[in-house]
């Protein structure tokens, strides 16, 4: 690798502090090497570098940071490393401790590249489509206005499921399987799988379970009637981003994503080490 770009968290990378002394190394490497704050508008990347010319992204923070550094740039298909700074990280494989023998090996070329399926998610309120937008690990339909549950009725390849009464309803994927949807009680799955998965949120009901999608599978979810035939209102978000508002008779089209994103892995650890090692510390 010869050029790359690094996207940090200021909130976790304190006045850039890592990412200069990374930028320094590189460079006296006889790399090219571009910083851009997290809160920064994605068009820097666009103006600075061209596709052609960035080989790796560094990220650095959380996976909080790589999920939106993902979804940003969901069409570059560039290979993204994350180096974590946050307390848990699944997406983030380096700690800050690893970072130069990291680096070292990516200069080297001895790293391999997972794919992870991404989500592709529409939104249509009164009938029109108002957001579409691609998630990583999940979209997320999250009641709203009133502290009720909402009746989510949900359709599958044009057919009708079940209508669940809950407080959300998540769609993740397996890369998403030990994030939101893992705390509702979803399973883990290894996240190179192609699948969606669909979890209730406290839903008001007894069996209600996760359910486990191909990933050729569409998923359509309708927000339902109120109670005594009122409105309903939910919020829509993708990675927990760009919060869209619906109401009852609106619903969100879900899939897999044309796009993936390219997680570089430097460390030859399996998933089922990297599980045991985070959940013990969890």
């Amino acid at each position: 690798m010869k050029t790359f770009y690094i996207i940090a968290n200021t909130d976790k990378d304190e006045n850039l502090r890592l990412s200069h002394e990374i930028a320094a190394y590189l460079t006296s490497q006889g790399k090219r090497c571009v910083i851009r704050r997290q809160e920064q508008e994605q068009t820097v990347l666009h103006s600075q570098l061209s596709t052609e010319e960035v080989d790796g992204i560094l990220v650095l923070g959380g996976d909080g940071t790589l999920l939106r550094a993902a979804r940003e740039l969901a069409d570059r298909r560039i290979p993204f490393l994350g180096i974590n700074m946050g307390h848990l990280g699944y997406l983030a494989e380096i700690e800050e401790q690893n970072v130069r023998s990291a680096l070292e090996r990516l200069i080297a070329d001895e790293y391999t590249i997972e794919e992870r399926m991404m989500l592709s998610g529409s939104v249509y309120v009164n009938g029109e489509e108002v957001e579409q937008d691609v998630a990583l690990n999940d979209i997320v339909l999250n009641r709203s206005g009133n502290l009720r549950v909402v009746d989510y009725e949900v359709y599958v390849n044009g057919q009708y499921l079940n209508s669940f009464t809950a407080d959300g309803i998540i769609v993740s994927t397996p890369t998403g399987s030990t994030g939101y949807s893992l705390s509702a009680g979803g399973p883990i799955i290894s996240p190179t799988a192609t699948m969606l998965m669909l979890t209730p949120i406290c839903p008001h009901t007894l069996n209600s379970r996760s359910i486990v999608f191909s990933g050729n599978d569409r998923i359509r979810i309708r927000i339902g009637e109120g109670r005594r035939s009122g409105r309903d209102e939910a919020c829509v978000t993708f990675d927990g981003d760009t919060c869209v508002q619906m109401k009852t008779g609106d619903h969100v089209d879900i899939r897999k994503s044309a796009e993936v994103t390219r997680i570089m892995k430097i460390n030859q650890v399996s998933f089922l080490e990297v599980l045991r090692n985070k959940l013990s510390r969890s």
